[in-house]
């Protein structure tokens, strides 16, 4: 026979038969079969029928074979092949990437990929698609995450109001102590936050419709971190002077009281302004503009609000500060050892 394959070494024999059992590549598998058939003596027309091909098929396999060996029988993958990245390519894509889309004459503020393959093609001279250019973001170490606020206005006493709350804090003592100072609101409305959920349902998360308003103040001990607080209606002088009472009640025997709070107005009014002439030793140390991190009992509000207020389901602003009240009741004395235990 004219197309016969007289010589098909074995190991070549048990890999083509594994192709034609288990490769997904129908195609390639059925051009192993024919070659297994041609081996085994059967006629070019035989196989054809078998395989539903045609012969002029057969014989080209057969061909492939002969000149290229196994290799041959792999066929090509179909479609349009694809456009061709290089590293001037990549480099470019990066360097968009880090300028502002106002750069290059768009009005949006963000890149989206279309926009991003339009410039490359413009710039590249290339038929790049977007679909492209979302494949290769990733791989370059491209992104789409949340954006980090920056603070652009500069508090001119920033220098000198850390200084003071450093010195502070490195003299705190039994006869000096300091304290972080804060109000914290607690909304009958629930804070929406994450949840777990199953895959295609939302938790829904019923609300009152007419918020009602609770006020805590804290005091949290910068070096034993335990936390006094107490509760107003409003958020107003009143609730800063409970809270500087009850400091003065617990800590009778200091010397010096330093408090280190914002610069909310009710910590600088007229009436907190009389109360500190009337007691002297309480000290403010104001933290600097726009720097709610240096307040540590910050994180104490937050682990409230994940505990109790986010996502709750009290119909009756009773009923949720009973839980704020069980909450601070356990957990102000046992912050400052969890602050430990993630600082080590």
């Amino acid at each position: 026979m004219k197309y016969s394959i007289s010589k098909i070494p074995r190991p070549v024999r048990r890999r083509l038969k594994k192709v034609v059992q288990h490769n997904k590549n129908k195609n390639h598998a059925r051009r192993a079969n024919a070659l297994l058939l041609v081996f085994s003596g059967r006629s070019i027309s035989e196989i054809a029928r078998l395989l539903q091909s045609t012969r002029k098929s057969i014989r080209d396999w057969c061909r492939l074979y002969r000149q290229l060996g196994e290799s041959g029988l792999v066929p090509e993958t179909g479609g349009r092949h694809a456009e061709t990245v290089t590293e001037e390519l990549c480099a470019k894509l990066l360097e968009l990437v880090r300028d502002e889309p106002k750069t290059y004459g768009y009005a949006r503020t963000r890149w989206t990929s279309e926009m991003l393959a339009e410039q490359l093609r413009e710039q590249m001279k290339t038929g790049i698609h977007s679909s492209t250019v979302r494949r290769l973001l990733p791989k370059l170490g491209v992104r789409w995450n949340r954006a980090r606020p920056t603070l652009i206005i500069q508090d001119p006493q920033k220098t000198a109001r850390m200084k003071a709350i450093n010195k502070a804090l490195a003299s705190c003592d039994s006869d000096n102590p300091v304290f972080y100072v804060d109000e914290v609101d607690i909304d009958l409305n629930p804070r929406i936050g994450h949840c777990w959920s199953l895959k295609g349902e939302q938790k829904a998360i019923p609300t009152p419709g007419k918020n009602v308003k609770r006020y805590l103040c804290g005091a949290l001990h910068a070096q034993t971190r335990n936390v006094l607080w107490v509760e107003w209606e409003r958020k107003n002088t009143d609730i800063f002077l409970l809270m500087m009472a009850e400091i003065r009640r617990c800590y009778r025997k200091a010397k010096q009281i330093r408090l280190i709070l914002d610069n909310y107005r009710i910590h600088k009014s007229y009436k907190a302004n009389l109360f500190l002439k009337h007691n002297p030793k309480f000290k403010l140390l104001f933290q600097p503009a726009y720097h709610p991190w240096v307040n540590k009992i910050e994180l104490f509000w937050k682990k409230l609000h994940d505990t109790v207020t986010r996502n709750h389901r009290y119909s009756t602003i009773n009923q949720l500060m009973q839980a704020v009240h069980q909450f601070m009741e356990n957990a102000s004395s046992l912050f400052g050892i969890e602050l430990a235990l993630c600082k080590t």
